[in-house]
């Protein structure tokens, strides 16, 4: 274990708790990756696909002004 690696797991130890379970979940992750697996949605992740897909097939897209708006906000 790398010492970076090291100073943040010992700093994570006094995270609040949900902090904690994100930091294990994309652990968990960059571990499936690593070992060439398949990545398994979480309950959370796949309803928010479904409501994606829902939209999508009820024609709800977004316009091209709210893409800019977006765009614009996060653009350095």
């Amino acid at each position: 274990m790398t010492s970076k690696l090291k100073d943040v797991m010992e700093r994570a130890e006094s995270w609040p708790q949900d902090a904690q379970d994100e930091l294990a979940a994309i652990a968990r992750e960059i571990e499936t990756a690593l070992q060439g697996g398949v990545y398994h949605a979480s309950p959370v992740e796949l309803a928010g696909i479904e409501r994606g897909l829902a939209d999508a097939r009820q024609g709800r897209f977004a316009t091209e002004a709210e893409i800019e708006a977006v765009f614009a906000k996060h653009r350095p």
